[in-house]
């Protein structure tokens, strides 16, 4: 990471509780609109109708949460679906985006989401269309910090802030949940020891219990993983496409744990974030070149298919003795995370890569897309593993198709590997354009 040394132990330039009386309304990023409330705890989701009971929305309206003061009485909030998927059947609903100000995230969180994960797209849309961040930008270059160093101050903060927010479900769950991810540079996705190094600076400046580090799954970035965790730093490993590199980033957690030397390894935890749609995406091209009715078929089975195996491997490796042995240590299970859970094809269920992945001990991490349309119309029970022999079946049949899963999973790796170094360089270069517009910098 470029600059890590010029770096200072980063400080909010606010505090929390100082911005929560002064939010402002904001449909930027998230798709929910406010009023403003003097504190965090006076806000509460405010629905005229069972969310259940509204008609299917339109792609490209925006379900809107309203969310308003109580009476005072500290009535709670009214429940949704995202509730029931926590308390009915142990699956984490998290939110897939971040922005400023962060107090956006409020009546998500009352609304059953139970942490967040951001990514350097993420940050670049919001960095980039927001004028949320100038004030501390132009501070921040004002002060002589360079392009890069002020990013990650940037980041940071609204990293920091949105920890605040969900400490109190880390604390409720004694560390099984509540956690904010925020990921090491794209630039570093070859580059093991850089990435131990970046992992642990990013780990030390946001200095909170509930932050997750997110480690590419990469070749490479794979023994970064095993070092991060044996250095008790809990990670979010992302990018993972396929079942062989997901094993591998198991086999790396259990041997960070064991590697640790701690006696007690409870607050050392780990998500594994296994990509779903953009699975589909890829062998659906390659479906539709076959042609046959037998691959037409099979269109939009893929993702979901191989996900559900990716469960049976989890709860394989996560038994017998090896796993016993951590267990008396503490250990938590590397949860898996379902990401990349929006439908890209249009033609699909709005919710195809949500509702057929519940079980318990799971994370899906949602964007406004999937979210609003899980909450609107989605239903909740169990379907993980509830026709394993049907998705080996999709597996093996897509194999014999000529689908190689090998390559599959190296070419979204290295497709999502890119559009994150993309997104993280053309965010520099706009925040290079922002300090020349402010004239901040001389030419």
């Amino acid at each position: 990471m470029a600059s890590v040394s010029n770096l200072s132990t980063l400080n909010p330039a606010a505090s929390l509780s100082e911005a929560l009386p002064h939010r402002r309304n904001s449909s930027r990023n998230c798709f929910l609109s406010f009023k403003p409330s003097s504190s965090a705890a006076d806000y509460k989701i405010s629905l005229s109708s069972s969310l259940r009971s509204l008609p299917s929305i339109p792609r490209k309206t925006s379900l809107r949460i309203k969310c308003s003061q109580t009476d005072g009485n500290g009535s709670p909030a009214k429940r949704t679906v995202l509730h029931d998927l926590y308390e009915k059947e142990g699956q984490s609903p998290w939110y897939d985006n971040l922005c400023r100000p962060v107090t956006d995230l409020l009546p998500l969180i009352a609304s059953g989401v139970r942490g967040v994960t951001s990514n350097p797209a993420i940050f670049q849309k919001a960095i980039s269309s927001s004028d949320a961040y100038n004030d501390q930008f132009r501070e921040l270059v004002q002060a002589g910090k360079d392009i890069e160093s002020a990013y990650w101050e940037l980041v940071v903060k609204d990293i920091q802030d949105a920890c605040k927010l969900f400490e109190p479900i880390y604390d409720q769950t004694d560390g099984g949940d509540g956690y904010v991810s925020v990921e090491v540079s794209p630039r570093l996705a070859d580059d093991t020891e850089g990435t131990i190094e970046a992992a642990k600076w990013l780990h030390k400046v946001v200095d909170r219990p509930n932050v997750y580090i997110k480690i590419p799954a990469t070749e490479p970035c794979v023994p970064s993983i095993k070092e991060v965790i044996a250095d008790g730093i809990s990670v979010n490993v992302t990018l993972i496409f396929s079942l062989a590199r997901y094993e591998a980033v198991i086999d790396a957690y259990l041997d960070g744990l064991e590697a640790s030397g701690l006696n007690d390894l409870s607050r050392v935890t780990s998500v594994a974030s296994f990509f779903v749609s953009r699975v589909d995406t890829l062998i659906d091209k390659t479906l539709e070149k076959i042609g046959t009715s037998e691959a037409l078929n099979l269109r939009g089975k893929a993702a979901v298919a191989q996900a559900a195996l990716a469960y049976q491997l989890y709860q394989r490796k996560f038994s017998g003795p090896r796993w016993e042995a951590l267990v008396k240590k503490g250990a938590k299970k590397q949860r898996l995370l379902w990401a990349s859970t929006s439908v890209k094809n249009p033609a699909y269920p709005d919710t195809l890569y949500v509702a057929p992945l519940i079980g318990p001990d799971t994370v899906s991490t949602m964007p406004d897309q999937a979210l609003e349309a899980f909450i609107d119309h989605g239903t909740v029970h169990r379907t993980i593993d509830s026709n394993a022999s049907e998705a080996e079946g999709i597996y093996n049949a897509l194999q014999k198709l000529g689908i190689d899963w090998g390559f599959v999973g190296n070419q979204l790796e290295f497709e999502g590997v890119d559009s994150f170094k993309k997104s993280f360089d053309s965010l520099l270069d706009s925040l290079q354009e922002k300090a020349n517009s402010l004239k901040l910098v001389s030419h």
